[in-house]
């Protein structure tokens, strides 16, 4: 493949080298939520399934929509090649609170919270039609929340507060604390990334 878009066709093309050699009962025994056919490793994503070949890479969306962008293939396959099920005990974390936060909570911000904040917060009813259409829950904090069904038993939630003429608007994501030992970080920040993509594009 020629390498045009470094920053996500390079790591795309790593991970699909490693793919190759993945042994699909080791998959399917870390991840219950994972099915394999033989063929196909099936894998639910924000409420979209997608089939993907194994061992020569390849990926469709079973609604026949369109395939998701390339970061969001490559988070798919570290999640296949990498993450794990982990039992969720109940509680919110805020990607701070979780290991390695602290060092990356700077490019976090504005990659996930402040692009979630000025996407949702300048309009919000929009906000809330979109995740009522992606079946998402409300929550009561913020002046609108709802919360995802990421992958797996993964759930994650957003919270919008509007701006008005002394404040911007604002935004906190939370994470089921399970992502803490399921997820690497940088796989958390991919996490936010999807989440917000998949809200606008319902707008």
């Amino acid at each position: 493949m020629q390498i045009e878009n470094h920053k996500e066709e390079v790591p795309f093309a790593h991970y699909e080298a490693q793919f190759r050699d993945l042994d699909p009962q080791a998959v399917t025994a870390r991840l219950k939520d994972v099915k394999w056919d033989g063929r196909e490793f099936y894998v639910n994503l924000m409420g979209r399934k997608y089939a993907i070949a194994h061992p020569d890479y390849a990926i469709r969306a079973i609604d026949g929509g369109n395939l998701p962008p390339l970061p969001t293939q490559t988070f798919l396959l570290r999640y296949l090649l990498e993450c794990k099920d982990v039992a969720w005990g109940g509680a919110w974390k805020t990607f701070r609170e979780m290991p390695w936060g602290e060092m990356y909570i700077k490019p976090y911000t504005g990659r996930v919270l402040t692009r979630a904040a000025f996407t949702f917060g300048t309009r919000i009813e929009a906000f809330r039609k979109a995740a009522e259409k992606m079946g998402a829950v409300p929550v009561k904090h913020g002046d609108a929340g709802y919360q995802f069904a990421l992958v797996g038993g993964y759930q994650m939630q957003i919270l919008v507060w509007e701006g008005d003429d002394e404040f911007p608007p604002n935004a906190q994501v939370l994470y089921s604390d399970n992502f803490a030992d399921g997820f690497a970080a940088e796989d958390r920040v991919v996490s936010g990334d999807i989440l917000i993509s998949a809200i606008k594009s319902n707008m």
